[in-house]
């Protein structure tokens, strides 16, 4: 058995106490202390192998960034980044109605498989580097962003900055499926909202001299609709809309919430013109667009090609097998592939049941896992 392989299984129980504490220690994104104390137990779990630095806390709570103490003199300019996130979308209190438990050969708990797995995962790969006294030629940084769940707008600079001082940007959210696909494509995400203002009337006093805002609305709406080209990989969803006031008035307001994914930059840029295009049909209504692109695609570029074929490599000495996929859902490495630097994501834990009641982790695979960062780590 792979030296890094035989310790991952051999910690394998200090492992799943580490990540209970971090499961039990809840950080929904819009409660910045309770962020703020998971990046703390964080540091305080992991500051004996490391360097770690909290940054000054933002709307949703401090940013963690450690730099670890690893074997072996630095011979290869440039570093590896690591990337994750420390928010969940589970409220405080999920506990209660989803309690931390190891059953059916899964662990379960709010949070665990999305994605404080992968950050576990990854401590123990770097603690199993040093303990093993195997060298790494790269300076290792691991960064936990405290709002990636809502769109990482506080955290993203420090992502770009980090990255583009990165040779390769490891992404420890969770893998594709129950067989461990890594992602080296995810589509790109963005956010439109189309506001329309009509003029408001008694609806029975007076129906002739309004103009409604929501039957304009729901024009619009379709044609938005009719944006998403399946073929493209691009999607349009019109997802939340409010207006009116009341049954007897004809709406002076109305607006629509949309999301937007794209496979490729360059679509992204066509579809931002399409939402800018948009003309009333009524003309005694008015129109406002605003929005754009939150996270740039995540392309399969060449860069992302090569790095995927080394992890298969690496893979292959720990005698397993890698695939890849592309997924819909964005992540912090949309940002880092959208500068050039090659990024690999999906290297955290394998299970399901993101943002859902049925989230959990395989047992079974936190251990190659483990060893399948650490071997990545040190190899490139």
């Amino acid at each position: 058995m792979h030296d890094l392989l035989a310790y991952a299984k051999a910690k394998q129980g200090d492992l799943i106490a580490f990540l209970r504490e971090l499961v039990e220690c809840e950080s929904p994104s819009d409660d910045a202390a309770a962020v703020a104390q998971f990046m703390e137990l964080m540091a305080a779990r992991i500051s004996d192998i490391g360097r770690v630095k909290l940054t000054k806390p933002g709307k949703f709570g401090p940013n963690l960034v450690c730099e670890f103490s690893l074997p072996g003199p630095r011979s290869k300019e440039g570093r590896i980044l690591a990337l994750g996130h420390g928010d969940t979308v589970w409220p405080i209190g999920t506990l209660s109605h989803m309690p931390w438990r190891e059953r059916d050969g899964r662990l379960w708990g709010p949070g665990v498989f999305d994605m404080k797995a992968g950050l576990a995962q990854f401590v123990f790969a770097m603690r199993g580097l040093r303990e093993l006294g195997i060298p790494v030629r790269r300076r290792v940084i691991l960064q936990v962003n405290s709002d990636e769940e809502v769109g990482s707008d506080g955290s993203r600079p420090l992502t770009e900055k980090n990255a583009r001082e990165s040779v390769a940007v490891l992404v420890l959210e969770p893998s594709a499926g129950l067989d461990g696909k890594l992602k080296t494509a995810r589509k790109g995400v963005g956010d439109y909202k189309v506001r329309i203002t009509g003029r408001a009337a008694h609806s029975g006093l007076d129906f002739t001299a309004g103009a409604s805002a929501i039957v304009e609305l729901a024009r619009q709406v379709e044609q938005i609709a009719g944006f998403t080209d399946l073929e493209r990989g691009v999607t349009v969803n019109p997802g939340v809309i409010r207006g009116g006031t009341r049954t007897n008035v004809i709406a002076g307001e109305a607006e629509v919430e949309v999301d937007m994914r794209v496979a490729r930059a360059r679509d992204a840029a066509v579809l931002d013109r399409k939402f800018r295009a948009l003309k009333v049909f009524d003309k005694r209504c008015r129109i406002e667009v605003s929005g754009g692109m939150n996270r740039p695609p995540l392309e399969r570029s060449a860069g992302v090609v090569k790095l995927f074929r080394h992890a298969q490599k690496v893979a292959a000495e720990l005698g397993a097998e890698l695939e890849e996929t592309s997924v819909g859902g964005g992540s912090d490495g949309n940002f880092t592939a959208g500068l050039g630097v090659p990024t690999l994501d999906g290297l955290g834990a394998v299970g399901e049941g993101a943002h859902a009641a049925n989230e959990s982790v395989l047992t079974s695979r936190l251990a190659d896992r483990v060893a399948l960062q650490a071997n990545l780590v040190a190899s490139l």
